[in-house]
């Protein structure tokens, strides 16, 4: 569940001041809780399909596209880059795999100077208003709650769970999991994306939360709020135009590890604005 905490002002860090904003409810995990567990099917009877509680907290959701601010894969855990894509259909599987999975391959192994990519799922999201995520009948909704997507314990998994054979020795490099996100129709105006820097996050502002499926139980990030968490967008974002942010990196020398991110409610006022059509492709990255 949520609910909305009022606040004498939104939070805004010092070395943001100045950089174009818009104030929006961000839902963090609720403080003290250990371990949440999330179902992504009906559980059983009698439980619970989520036992995480949420608050809303006002935040200020800095422009990326303002002034001069060098972003970072490996500083702040995200980036915003030109690509286009010649996929005629998003709605498409058989072009998604054929056309833009190796795009996105490139893609990722040039901005990461990767050895290796591998993609190994995407997720096309489609809003219907009034629906939360995952609501049967309806397409994948844009994630409404701070989260990111692997944890110390499930992205070595992840790898595991892919690579077969190979999956031991890869881990012995480094990897990270890298997620490509783009809107399919533009300019994107509802609920767009915000990322959360990864310099101004505290491990213990992450908390591990079990996400179970039919066939197996994964991990994810929830994230409890901090006053000096920084907050990013980019506004009107264009189908030429994709997020580049890390879910994971086994790096533990002070690069950016994870990013915790959600969509958002923009309050800019505008006229008519289409619901939310965005696509995001999943990587793992080897070094």
């Amino acid at each position: 569940m949520s609910r909305d905490v009022p606040m004498e002002q939104a939070m805004q860090p010092k070395n943001c001041a100045g950089r174009p904003y818009v104030e929006g409810v961000l839902h963090y995990l609720k403080p003290g809780m250990t371990k949440p567990r999330y179902y992504t099917f009906r559980p059983p009877s009698g439980v619970s399909a989520s036992s995480a509680e949420y608050e809303g907290r006002s935040v200020l959701i800095h422009d990326m596209r303002s002034g001069p601010l060098d972003l970072s894969l490996d500083r702040e855990g995200f980036l915003l880059a030109s690509h286009q894509s010649a996929v005629a259909d998003f709605y498409d599987e058989s072009q998604l795999r054929r056309i833009l999975y190796p795009e996105i391959e490139q893609l990722i192994a040039s901005v990461c100077d990767a050895e290796r990519v591998v993609i190994f799922d995407h997720t096309v999201r489609r809003r219907v208003i009034d629906r939360i995520d995952r609501t049967p009948g309806i397409p994948r909704q844009p994630s409404a709650r701070v989260h990111g997507d692997y944890t110390e314990k499930s992205g070595p998994q992840r790898v595991r769970d892919l690579m077969g054979e190979e999956a031991e020795a890869l881990l012995r490099r480094r990897f990270s999991i890298v997620n490509v996100w783009r809107p399919i129709r533009g300019p994107l105006r509802d609920a767009p994306l915000a990322l959360c820097d990864a310099t101004s996050i505290n491990s213990d502002d992450l908390v591990a939360t079990d996400i179970v499926y039919p066939d197996r139980t994964g991990e994810f990030y929830g994230l409890v709020c901090r006053q000096q968490h920084r907050w990013f967008y980019a506004p009107d974002m264009h189908e030429t135009e994709v997020l580049v942010f890390k879910c994971y990196d086994s790096a533990r020398d002070g690069r950016a590890r994870f990013v915790p991110h959600t969509g958002f409610i923009d309050p800019t006022p505008h006229a008519d604005i289409p619901p939310r059509e965005s696509i995001e492709v999943r990587a793992l990255v080897f070094f």
